[in-house]
């Protein structure tokens, strides 16, 4: 850097235009009264193919030993679960429904799905979202699933 004074004239930037300091603890001007904050939203999920490659059959797996008490078919099998993304860092999105939504094991179920998948080694936070839509159909059943159940 040049120890040249510059012939451009200072650049003064006003405060109320400032962009906010991020590091300030303890030094922040506090909220008007009767406002409402908005909390920051949270990052957004972008999937990852090569790592949702990588652990869907992991997390499949996994899946597969997750079962409606009332049905002798896992949950991965019956088609309840419609969608598993893993980003860059390895967190997990699943999207799944259940048969109903009376289900008396609709907050067992996707506990169990949570639990399970975060036992995979490399996986890092995991999210289940129970869905209604689409709503879960016969049709989304595995062959497999139908022949157990006697259905076709």
């Amino acid at each position: 850097m040049s120890s040249q004074p510059s012939n451009e004239p200072l650049r003064v930037i006003p405060l109320a235009d400032a962009p906010p300091f991020e590091g300030a603890q303890g030094n922040e001007a506090p909220e008007p009264a009767g406002e409402p904050t908005t909390p920051p939203s949270p990052p957004s999920f972008a999937p990852d193919p090569l790592n949702s490659l990588k652990f869907r059959p992991l997390i499949a797996e996994q899946l597969a030993k997750v079962f409606d008490p009332e049905i002798p078919v896992n949950i991965y099998e019956i088609g309840l679960v419609y969608d598993i993304d893993v980003d860059n860092a390895a967190n997990v999105r699943i999207r799944m429904t259940l048969t109903a939504p009376g289900c008396p094991a609709a907050q067992t179920i996707p506990l169990d799905v949570e639990r399970r998948t975060r036992e995979i080694p490399g996986v890092n936070d995991v999210k289940v979202e129970v869905v209604w839509d689409p709503p879960w159909t016969k049709d989304k059943m595995s062959e497999a699933a139908k022949l157990t159940l006697g259905i076709f």
